[in-house]
């Protein structure tokens, strides 16, 4: 009689569509864990999640978990998603990670822990080199919007670009004296030093096209650099 009631009451209040079947009401506690999508421990089944430490290891057993496929470089060594990086904070954090999953610390443990820390400590250098530096920084918070270049694909450079690329590259063929080399080197330390300033503009005002164009051409110019540590190994 009173379910009877109680049903009438939601359906006029429009909390209980008229044909839909009735339900047993869920408690608080199993509402919750119906809701939840917490990760479970590999090891003893605890709920662990977000806020534990970096999630990195479960808050029951202590044992080592696998990497999360969904944090990006920045999340995981604790830097805005953004072109400036603090690099003593970056470096700080490299470390302080290393310190905790680097698989020298894990030689007593289970093979599972022993693989996981293999792939955080491998995750950590690459986020690590990656933020480091501008280079290699822009072209993955490039990615993480959507953009990239793709490797061995020339991009649509202006002419006086190419010309400027060719003559420092003839140069440096050429150069045969220290002081020919040091010379080189200044050119492409102080073109660097203008396109890092002027892609950290583009990032700022959320200007990826032009982003996309300075980071091609500091490829170009990286490529020099290489050209020159070659250069100066002793054969």
């Amino acid at each position: 009689m009173w379910r009877g009631r109680v049903g009438a009451l939601l359906r006029v209040w429009g909390f209980w569509p008229t044909g839909v079947p009735r339900r047993r009401l869920l408690s608080c506690d199993a509402a919750s864990q119906a809701g939840s999508n917490s990760p479970r421990c590999w090891n003893c089944g605890g709920p662990w999640g977000s806020g534990r430490e970096d999630r990195l290891f479960c808050p029951q057993c202590r044992a080592l978990q696998a990497p999360d496929p969904t944090r990006d470089y920045f999340s995981l060594m604790d830097c805005n998603r953004s072109f400036r990086v603090d690099t003593a904070k970056l470096q700080h954090r490299y470390q302080q990670l290393q310190r905790l999953v680097h698989p020298d610390f894990f030689s007593q443990r289970s093979q599972t822990e022993k693989d996981f820390s293999e792939k955080h400590s491998t995750l950590v250098n690459d986020a690590y080199k990656t933020l480091l530096a501008p280079l290699s920084r822009g072209l993955y918070l490039l990615k993480l919007h959507g953009m990239e270049i793709p490797e061995r694909t020339d991009y649509e450079m202006d002419r006086q670009f190419l010309m400027e690329i060719m003559e420092i590259n003839e140069k440096l063929a050429e150069a045969e004296s220290e002081a020919a080399m040091k010379e080189i080197e200044s050119i492409v330390k102080a073109k660097q030093k203008e396109f890092t300033d002027n892609v950290s503009s583009a990032f700022e005002q959320d200007d990826f096209e032009e982003a996309k164009e300075i980071l091609t051409k500091m490829r170009y110019f990286s490529n020099i650099e290489e050209k020159i540590k070659l250069k100066k190994i002793p054969l």
